[in-house]
């Protein structure tokens, strides 16, 4: 689906567990309430005041602006690492400045700094009385007894290449459907996968 607005050029911009309809019966989902999509424009400066908070990229929280469609491919990376480490939300914030605290105790805080002296981002002071010094968090470390049977080399692998600081770092959406956490189903259905066919968008929510 992802895939699909993308090519249109437009981002989604609050995707989400409560936004995604699945049927079961016809193996379909369905990525509803466009209610904050916007057309991307490239150099534009967008709104960051979009996306629900558990689900925010950090481009959001320190207020860049510049942001692309990459922004959707973070909150799809939050629904995945909750799925598989079976931890809703994964990233939980009680405001957006403790969102960015949570995501910095998993990512570091060094690769923030790497993040925002890249992209020239001046951090809201606020942030240096709660943001302390974390290093980054294998994966592995969220693994445990009653979710290991979720948990793949290729699911962690894609989860990584998701959540990343840099949205330009962060797979496209035609990438994610290529990248070996699939091909189990695309065996499974004997054909590849086609994004118009296998997803519906719906502007009913």
């Amino acid at each position: 689906a992802l895939d699909y607005s993308h090519s249109m050029g437009i981002m989604h911009r609050d995707v989400k567990p409560h936004n995604v309809m699945i049927d079961h019966e016809n193996r379909k989902l369905r990525l509803i309430d466009w209610g904050l999509a916007e057309f991307y424009h490239p150099n534009q400066e967008y709104n960051v005041r979009v996306a629900s908070r558990y689900f925010k990229g950090p481009e959001l929280l320190v207020d860049y602006q510049y942001y692309d469609y990459s922004l959707d491919m973070w909150s799809l990376g939050c629904m995945l690492a909750s799925m598989i480490f079976r931890k809703e939300p994964f990233f939980h914030g009680h405001d957006n400045y403790d969102q960015l605290v949570r995501i910095a105790k998993v990512l570091g805080t060094d690769e923030l700094y790497e993040y925002l002296e890249k992209y020239q981002i001046e951090l809201d002071p606020r942030f240096n009385e709660i943001l302390g010094r974390h290093s980054r968090k294998r994966w592995e470390r969220f693994v445990h007894s009653e979710n290991q049977h979720l948990v793949s080399q290729e699911a962690l692998d894609f989860l990584d290449k998701l959540l990343r600081y840099d949205h330009n770092d962060r797979l496209t959406a035609k990438e994610a459907m290529d990248h070996p956490y699939f091909y189990p189903i695309v065996r499974d259905q004997g054909r590849p996968m086609n994004a118009t066919s296998q997803v519906l968008l719906s502007n009913n929510g």
